[in-house]
């Protein structure tokens, strides 16, 4: 069988950016280059770098070419910044009118965090927006609108989907449709924003794809596809939701050793690991299926935050977030759990090196050892507002997380 390696590293990613979402790799991993990163802080807490104000949105920070690139809103402004990942200050900002309104009442600020690649920035708004900026300047260089174009439905809680980068394509799964066919997934050519393909007859989710070596894995509103990354085929697809309407598909997929996938969702999904097998080496693009190894609830049953995996084994928040989380570690090999932390509400998880950074909708940091041995909280401390859910970046030992109003970097570097 073909090995299959993750092609999610941007083509302008160096040391100490964090350039996507969920980091260089797409996979909740800090950029090997990173050093070890203090295991402790002073009665007062880390460092805190600065502090800047930001409007409403969920989406998180990216980090490129010394710029901490910010997705938010005020008012009826969709609004990119770019400030200086040292001092905080200003470098740019670009604005566009949007009219989004929640369904259900939440926040209508964007939900996708920034791409960055080829000196570009690409955001895609809750609004179904997707714009392309100049890294340098915040110059507008192009404008696709997946609901004026494809019809794209807002969904349950606005498109989240973060764009991911294929070759010379950025792949958006709008959920949409037109006069061609189905456009659940699309690819926008990242030179000019124009269509280069679309295809997948499904709903968006808020669980936003991966690359596999040539394939897209998307999990969508009602399916699990895989499709070719160069035309959108579909070379695999098989039904993976709640039998509950209401709800949501959100975490990403992740890579767990050679050719495996950890998909996990709440609302009576559980999780599964998957293998990736080829059923048809023939070039261009050989056939691709996934194959279920296990499937299991209350094992690590991931609401909204996605996991990260380490040497055999997962770290990610269990269990429905409106009725608490907890931290818990699982066997990757047959899903056992091994260990719980106290009940949390959740949050986002990012490895460097051996150690597990939570940003908690508590607004806590917590950091906590990488070990299936035991729950090991090295250090904890109040750093944003309560009531925040979004993605953090960390880049050059500082962590960059943000609430509902501000953005901080906090200083991790090992003293």
């Amino acid at each position: 069988m073909r090995h299959f390696t993750a092609l999610v590293a941007l083509s302008n990613a160096t040391a100490g950016d964090w350039p996507q979402f969920l980091g260089p790799n797409r996979d909740c991993v800090a950029h090997e280059s990173e050093a070890a990163i203090t295991q402790s802080f002073p009665v007062s807490g880390p460092a805190i770098l600065w502090r800047a104000k930001l409007g409403t949105g969920f989406a998180g920070p990216a980090v490129a070419d010394g710029k901490v690139i910010v997705f938010h809103r005020i008012g009826d402004q969709a609004l990119v910044q770019a400030l200086d990942s040292i001092s905080g200050k200003e470098l740019w900002k670009f604005s566009s009118t949007t009219d989004y309104v929640d369904s259900f009442g939440f926040d209508n600020g964007p939900r996708a965090t920034p791409t960055v690649t080829g000196g570009k920035v690409i955001v895609h708004g809750a609004d179904g927006v997707v714009h392309a900026l100049d890294l340098q300047t915040g110059a507008k260089l192009w404008r696709y609108d997946t609901v004026k174009e494809l019809q794209s439905p807002q969904g349950f809680f606005g498109r989240a989907c973060a764009p991911l980068i294929a070759g010379k394509n950025v792949i958006i799964t709008a959920g949409g449709s037109n006069e061609k066919g189905a456009a659940g997934v699309i690819a926008l050519k990242l030179e000019d924003g124009t269509l280069a393909w679309q295809s997948v007859e499904d709903e968006a989710s808020c669980s936003s794809p991966i690359i596999k070596d040539n394939a897209l894995i998307c999990w969508l509103r009602n399916k699990l596809v895989v499709c070719d990354r160069e035309s959108g085929s579909i070379r695999f697809q098989q039904r993976l939701r709640s039998d509950m309407d209401a709800s949501v598909n959100a975490a990403t997929p992740i890579e767990c050793g050679a050719d495996e996938l950890f998909i996990s969702a709440c609302y009576g999904v559980g999780g599964s690991l998957w293998k990736m097998t080829t059923t048809d080496t023939r070039k261009p693009s050989p056939l691709v299926e996934l194959k279920q190894v296990w499937n299991a609830e209350d094992t690590l049953d991931c609401h909204y935050g996605t996991p990260v995996y380490f040497a055999k084994h997962l770290y990610g928040f269990h269990g429905r977030q409106e009725q608490g989380q907890t931290l818990r570690c699982i066997q990757v090999d047959d899903g056992k759990p091994l260990w719980d932390s106290p009940r949390i509400r959740g949050g986002a998880i990012i490895r460097v090196k051996n150690t597990l950074v939570m940003v908690t909708e508590a607004g806590e940091l917590w950091l906590v050892e990488a070990t299936p041995e035991k729950f090991s909280q090295l250090a904890s401390a109040q750093i944003l507002r309560a009531g925040h859910r979004s993605f953090p970046a960390f880049a050059n030992g500082v962590l960059y997380a943000r609430d509902g109003r501000d953005i901080v970097a906090v200083d991790l570097k090992a003293k």
